[in-house]
């Protein structure tokens, strides 16, 4: 059996190369794309010496290979490159919005986790009744939503019409609370601002319940099937043998052992929550990485989206390094 060292050596090494590949593939891609980015920051009827002068500070004019070299080179260095768009560094940019995503991946997971094994250990418990039919269906029906009209259709409901939560946003301009992490709840919080509190969580209702019902599907599906396999182990038996009762027996035995791939799956999730909520931010305006994104593929801005990629791309293999070592550890199988 490989040791717990060697398999995370082995799993970093691994990480390496898949990095560079979708670096590689991003800093092609953009440069073969049709369009300029300094006439699309500027405007097409800009005079020609001023496009070559800003081509001329964002390397721009050089050979493609002397470009992607000085780029791995930065890189290399932790940086990740001025924004043509605002003139800023991209970390910088980054880092100011990625306090609006976690908090978002957070409460999107807590829905999506809370929704997804209460409904898939029910179904999984009424085997085969009404009730896991139309858990299954439900399951299917939401993971294929489109997360745009989805969040339209609540925000057309629950602000437009009934009034009972905001439309957009993090905060009200003058409840946004003293910024210390970033996190609006967390802030208002160590701040003992409630009228910031109450106004952050109400922002952040509707984007979450978006984020968190779509993503529940895989949740219920996934808990389900493992907890109908527990269910049909002996230790189940043995526990319903000695007259315990089913709930306990359900939710408290067999729940707890079919609960190790859907902890591993919430670790899988969350990164890709953090890379992929760039619908949801760009539907409730949320400031955030995957709103910036996109105000960067508008834009061309290529410092912008490759920082993003880096950012993304070291965040997912970082976290799923740590979903695989927590599992290792819990399940030494996995070594092998």
């Amino acid at each position: 059996m490989v040791s717990l060292r060697a398999y995370i050596l082995t799993r970093l090494l691994l990480t390496i190369p898949m990095i560079f590949l979708l670096l590689s593939i991003v800093f092609v891609v953009l440069r073969v794309m049709p369009g300029d980015p300094i006439k699309a920051l500027i405007g097409l009827k800009a005079p020609p010496d001023t496009v070559e002068s800003l081509r001329r500070q964002f390397l721009l004019d050089q050979p493609l290979y002397i470009q992607y070299f000085d780029y791995l080179s930065d890189l290399f260095r932790g940086d990740l490159g001025i924004s043509i768009y605002t003139a800023e560094p991209v970390i910088n940019e980054i880092m100011l919005r990625f306090p609006a995503t976690i908090e978002l991946a957070i409460s999107g997971t807590i829905v999506s986790v809370v929704v997804g094994v209460l409904m898939g250990a029910y179904s999984a418990h009424k085997h085969n009744t009404i009730a896991d039919h139309s858990f299954r269906l439900f399951s299917m029906v939401i993971y294929a939503f489109f997360i745009p009209w989805f969040g339209m259709m609540l925000q057309m409901i629950f602000a437009v019409q009934l009034g009972w939560l905001p439309l957009y946003g993090r905060a009200d301009i003058y409840l946004e609370p003293t910024h210390i992490t970033g996190l609006y709840v967390l802030d208002s919080l160590l701040t003992l601002n409630f009228s910031s509190l109450i106004n952050s969580i109400k922002h952040l209702i509707l984007p979450s319940i978006v984020l968190g019902l779509v993503l529940s599907g895989i949740y219920i599906r996934l808990t389900r099937t493992h907890m109908m396999e527990t269910l049909r182990q002996d230790f189940i038996t043995a526990a319903r043998a000695r007259g315990l009762k089913e709930t306990t027996v359900v939710y408290k035995h067999a729940l707890k052992n079919a609960f190790i791939p859907v902890l591993t799956m919430m670790g899988l999730q969350f990164a890709l929550l953090l890379a992929g909520a760039v619908l949801t931010e760009t539907t409730f305006s949320w400031n955030g990485i995957g709103t910036f994104l996109l105000q960067g593929i508008q834009n061309r801005d290529y410092p912008i989206i490759q920082g993003i990629v880096v950012f993304y791309a070291l965040l997912v293999a970082a976290v799923s390094l740590v979903v695989d070592l927590i599992y290792a550890y819990i399940d030494p199988r996995i070594r092998y």
